[in-house]
């Protein structure tokens, strides 16, 4: 065995590239790298890059009992959400309810008032599909009707024998009482064996029906085909371990709140993946950022498919339990990120009305942009990059050429249709999709009471970066920084997060009304249930942590603010501290509160806590910086366009692994590295700080 290595891997799998950041415990070696990602089974593209990764730390791929932990971001349940390929499903609800997600909530799309027509989109369990089961609880708990047994079991032999093998169970007030979920389970168990079930009281044990039923559905229809893939990766994970020792691969996944949990583990609650990559990301963006100085952060995380975008305060990311996937509301903690479809593969299109439109629609890894040569047939937002000459003519390094002559003449022929030059059509791509950037980093700011002139933003993945110069001027922002191997700060984060298993207890009360030995026993109860998950996960007691929060609101409103609540044992001074900091929460979202209101009551909805077990993460390297770090020298010229009215102009490239701490480079410029590429336009100014990260500001600025 190699007993003297200890490497945990990250691996995130994108549209385009599949990104391997591998950290060597015991000398703090951190290396990366990318592969192509392989959309027909991703797997492949997984076992690719830790073979790489490996040969880049010198091991060969028989000694896969030197990795401690493999840690995947993954996108295989939310592609298949976004993608609406869910298929055939069954919803058992409580007799009297079918109708549940027919009825729905009462939305619609913005814009709806301006249309003459909107057609309802099909549901996610069509009515035909849809059984209920006598019985009923109240919102306590107590039993008003008695469970239907034999209504039941006729439920479970009707989806039997229809083949209908996916399941979603959601009962009334199953929050409140699990007892009639579990025993249906039961009887699917033995009526139906073959069947692959979510129950709501596992899932989100927590009030609002049509939520519950829709994530508990969520869960359901991505359980079998993210069940597949975990098994697939974990049994060619375990191959690579020597064979003189049976040894397992320690393997985990990803989650939306921001932790990871183990292969065996996540099969039972794949929801919890459904933002697995985007959560990477905005994470280890937040430790860079934080490690270099900066308290408040946007992080824009630009791929092959689309650009997602997230707020860090203090290091933290927001979180929230609003989310949704594509079409599918998904009521989990989530790390709170938008995504808008504005990535390297993204497609330049032509409206009805013939206007020049970008996105949502990608050319992906296969077929690709139209430089890639592999049949693509589309203009993508890479083209235009490699058109100007803000990309190189080859990707990862030169391990990936790029036909720049395809990508000209498409983008030639579009210009065409547009009766424009080449140049402006080119720019006028790259120009919508800043755009369409800088509108989701607004969505996340300015309509959440934000100024986004307050924050620093971070740019990362492959196509992160490569409009941050448009963002500053678009947004008016303070600063960007751009961290070292920015096309893998996704696979990064996976080593920088704690397992983490949250639970949810519904609990309604007005502030008045609560008793504190009632809360610490809801509390004790669910600290229990995440005791028990980290045990599991083989965390020893003294290593556990536990977060407690409590979405609390005004009485009378709809949604609630999460809170979190001191630690040590709870009495009424502990609630009394919520109820304050509820009302500074309030404020600071919505800009008042009403404490000094003695009308308006403080009403708590749910207890949540939060299981930690923690994971050591690499440090981030700091150099220090000479008093005369000398002038760069560029390590190449290319014409680049960066405005199309005054064409393309002859422009130094530096290769960022060159740039020392403490030099800087004046636009224009173009600082290319590995995976990535910043293009930096005339009046803006670079900088390399401690950590080697590069800091852009306009000139005129000092961050």
């Amino acid at each position: 065995m190699t007993q003297d290595r200890l490497i945990r891997i990250g691996i995130d799998t994108g549209g385009t590239f599949t990104d391997v950041v591998a950290f060597d415990e015991g000398s703090g070696e951190l290396v990366s790298t990318k592969t192509p990602s392989t959309p027909g089974n991703p797997a492949d593209g997984f076992l690719a890059g830790v073979e790489k990764v490996l040969g880049l730390l010198g091991l060969p791929t028989d000694h896969g009992d030197a990795i401690a932990a493999v840690s995947h971001g993954t996108t295989v349940a939310t592609n298949q959400l976004l993608e609406g390929k869910v298929d055939e499903l069954g919803f058992i609800t409580t007799e009297g309810y079918e109708a549940m997600l027919e009825i729905a909530r009462q939305s619609v799309p913005d814009g709806y008032g301006n249309s003459y027509f909107w057609v309802k989109p099909d549901r996610i369990v069509p009515r035909h599909l849809v059984k209920g089961v006598g019985g009923r609880l109240d919102h306590t708990g107590a039993e008003v009707r008695p469970f239907d047994e034999e209504g039941a079991r006729a439920a479970a032999r009707w989806f039997r024998d229809r083949g209908v093998n996916t399941l979603g169970v959601c009962l009334l007030h199953a929050y409140a009482n699990s007892e009639h979920e579990e025993r249906l389970r039961q009887i699917l168990r033995e009526e139906h064996p073959e069947a692959v079930v979510s129950v709501s009281s596992e899932v989100l044990r927590e009030y609002r029906e049509y939520e519950r039923a829709m994530t508990t559905l969520v869960d359901a229809a991505v359980k079998p085909k993210l069940s597949r893939y975990v098994s697939n990766i974990k049994t060619r994970l375990d191959a690579f371990a020597s064979t003189e020792v049976e040894r397992h691969v320690p393997f985990y996944v990803m989650k939306s709140n921001g932790g990871v949990l183990s292969a065996e583990e996540v099969v039972h609650q794949p929801i919890t993946t459904v933002l697995s990559g985007p959560a990477a990301g905005a994470l280890g963006a937040a430790l860079i950022a934080q490690v270099a100085g900066f308290d408040k952060v946007l992080t824009c995380d630009g791929g092959g498919t689309s650009t997602d975008v997230s707020v860090v305060i203090d290091g933290e990311p927001t979180l929230t339990t609003e989310g949704s996937v594509g079409a599918f509301p998904s009521k989990i903690p989530m790390i709170d990120v938008v995504t808008v479809g504005a990535g390297g593969g993204s497609i330049a299109w032509l409206s009805p009305e013939g206007t020049l439109k970008v996105g949502p629609h990608s050319a992906g890894a296969d077929p690709g942009p139209l430089c890639y040569a592999k049949g693509g047939a589309d203009v993508t937002i890479t083209d235009a990059h490699v058109t100007l000459g803000r990309i190189p003519p080859h990707l990862l390094g030169g391990e990936i050429p790029l036909d720049v002559d395809a990508a000209r003449t498409g983008v030639v022929a579009l210009a065409g249709k547009l009766g424009i030059s080449p140049e402006e059509c080119a720019s006028g791509v790259l120009e919508i999709s800043a755009w369409n950037q800088a509108n989701a980093l607004r969505q996340i700011t300015v309509k959440r009471g934000l100024d986004v002139r307050d924050f620093t933003l971070t740019t990362f993945g492959g196509s992160g970066s490569l409009l941050l110069c448009r963002l500053v001027d678009i947004l008016g922002l303070r600063a960007v920084l751009v961290p070292p191997n920015p096309g893998n700060v996704s696979a990064f984060g996976l080593l920088t997060v704690d397992v983490k298993n949250d639970y949810v207890q519904t609990s309604v009360s007005l502030h008045e009304n609560l008793r504190a030995d009632e809360v610490a026993g809801v509390l004790d109860t669910l600290t229990a249930r995440a005791a028990r998950a980290l045990d599991g996960e083989g965390f020893p007691a003294e290593q556990h942590r536990f977060d407690r929060t409590a979405d609390v609101r005004y009485f009378g409103q709809a949604y609630e603010v999460r809170v979190p609540m001191p630690d040590g044992p709870v009495d009424q001074a502990t609630l009394d501290e919520v109820a304050r900091r509820f009302h500074a929460e309030h404020r600071g979202l919505y800009g008042y509160d009403f404490s000094t209101d003695d009308s308006q009551q403080v009403e708590w909805v749910n207890l949540r806590v939060s299981g930690i077990g923690p994971i050591q993460r690499p440090d981030i390297a700091v150099e220090t910086i000479a008093d005369e770090p000398g002038t760069p020298e560029p390590a190449s010229r290319r014409p680049v366009c960066f405005e199309a009215t005054t064409g393309y102009v002859d422009t130094p490239v530096y290769w960022r692994p060159d740039l020392a701490p403490g030099q800087q480079v004046s636009g224009p410029a173009v600082i290319e590295e590995f995976g990535s590429t910043i293009p930096l336009h005339p009046g803006f100014h670079a900088r390399i700080d401690a950590h080697r990260n590069v800091i852009v500001t306009r000139e005129d600025v000092t961050a």
